[in-house]
């Protein structure tokens, strides 16, 4: 079963090859039309090992209602994802019209700056801890936490048990 809309995968320079690669081959392999979304600064964005990855559009071209949900992968890639508001607006518009928003590690900064975590559960990266704690999340320690429309994971070894929980919510 394929998804009604496409999934967007937000990508930035230094992003966790991991965190957007696996997702990107894994929806797909589910029959997933799955798009690559860049802040705008560059057509082209390095992973924190040089790996490039092509944005398939920037966030400007695009509309959070033509999207089923969004992947917001770790890494330094978030802390320059935020110094763009328009990124943080789609996640926001996105998960208010009830697309699934999955966040893994350093991406938690996301879902801060979209000030979507007041009363919701959420895990991340321990080192931002203390940012979803202050933005309203009720933080835990799991390796996939699962709160609505939103998934949040820690780390790369997370990756599995978030895609599983990913396509199970993206196919419902």
């Amino acid at each position: 079963m394929s998804s009604p809309k496409p999934i967007a995968i937000l990508v930035e320079e230094q992003y966790q090859v991991l965190e957007v690669w696996y997702p990107w081959l894994r929806l797909r392999e589910e029959g997933f039309d799955v798009r690559f979304i860049g802040s705008g600064s560059a057509p082209q964005y390095g992973s924190k090992e040089g790996y490039p990855v092509t944005a398939d559009d920037a966030v400007t071209q695009v509309k959070a209602e033509d999207f089923s949900g969004v992947v917001i992968p770790g890494g330094f890639a978030p802390d320059f994802m935020r110094r763009v508001p328009r990124v943080a607006e789609f996640i926001r518009e996105l998960h208010d019209n009830g697309g699934v928003i999955a966040s893994i590690c350093h991406g938690g900064w996301m879902l801060v700056s979209a000030g979507i975590l007041k009363g919701r559960r959420a895990t991340s990266f321990f080192a931002i801890k203390d940012d979803l704690i202050a933005a309203g999340a009720e933080w835990v320690d799991e390796e996939v936490v699962v709160d609505g429309n939103l998934i949040t994971s820690r780390k790369p070894e997370d990756l599995t048990a978030f895609t599983v929980e990913m396509i199970k919510l993206l196919k419902q």
